[in-house]
């Protein structure tokens, strides 16, 4: 690994990614040539099986971290996406710090926890299996998602897990968990987001968060988010491509 990623993301460093969500090992190749500090693979909500998965990373490369939302916080689904050469995870869900530390187990090779030992990319198919196990656990990043009510209610004692490398705010399902679909700007939305800011700057502990436009995210950079995830793949395709069409028609009237 060239990218450093984990230790990138605990110095504090500002790592600006996009959410990646069509199987198309092109798309990852292309941004990549964008700039962005890594991409986000999203398997929890896009229809990204492990293959598809590697062929992104491959896409990507071997100096852009790809990070791999996994579909469910399970032992399967954690350590193929660290086999196929994620830079690290993002465990959906995390209520409290008993989830917390289930993930940092199987995220981690013994004796730190429980990873279980097999070949895949990420270790060059054997070639570099000594040494990709020996670095694993050092540059493995483990990020979990506060994005629910009962995270919120269980941040300060998640924050203290040990292994827990930042904590990513989910603003939409935090939204729907606080009865407020889709209305990431309700006060208690923003109530509930402030109580987790607060929790981690207590801690020193790195925050993320998602966002669909630059607006969305500016705001919580200037607050000291260093983990942002702007826009979709497909979105941003849409977007661009509506933009151009509306331009030439408006230009052929």
């Amino acid at each position: 690994m060239h990218h450093q990623f984990r230790q990138r993301l605990k110095s504090g460093q500002l790592l600006i990614g996009t959410v990646v969500t069509l199987a198309s090992p092109e798309v990852a190749e292309i941004l990549t040539q964008v700039g962005f500090d890594w991409l986000f693979i999203d398997a929890e909500h896009a229809p990204l099986e492990a293959l598809e998965m590697q062929r992104l990373l491959q896409g990507a490369g071997t100096h852009m971290p790809c990070v791999v939302r996994v579909a469910t916080s399970e032992e399967v689904p954690i350590k193929k996406a660290l086999d196929i050469g994620a830079a690290g995870v993002i465990a959906p869900m995390v209520n409290s710090a008993e989830q917390a530390r289930r993930v940092v187990r199987l995220a981690k090779y013994a004796p730190a926890g429980t990873r279980g030992v097999g070949l895949g990319r990420a270790q060059g198919h054997g070639m570099r299996f000594g040494e990709y196990v020996e670095q694993a656990n050092e540059q493995t990043a483990v990020i979990v998602q506060a994005e629910h009510v009962e995270a919120v209610n269980h941040i300060e004692t998640i924050v203290e897990v040990d292994g827990v490398d930042a904590v990513l705010v989910g603003p939409y399902d935090l939204s729907a968990s606080l009865g407020r679909m889709g209305n990431v700007g309700h006060p208690e939305v923003i109530a509930a987001i402030e109580h987790v800011t607060e929790a981690c700057r207590g801690v020193g502990m790195p925050l993320g968060i998602f966002g669909v436009s630059p607006e969305a995210v500016n705001t919580y950079i200037e607050r000291g988010y260093t983990l942002i995830a702007a826009g979709v793949d497909a979105m941003l395709l849409g977007r661009a491509a509506a933009e151009m069409l509306a331009q030439i028609k408006s230009g052929s009237n």
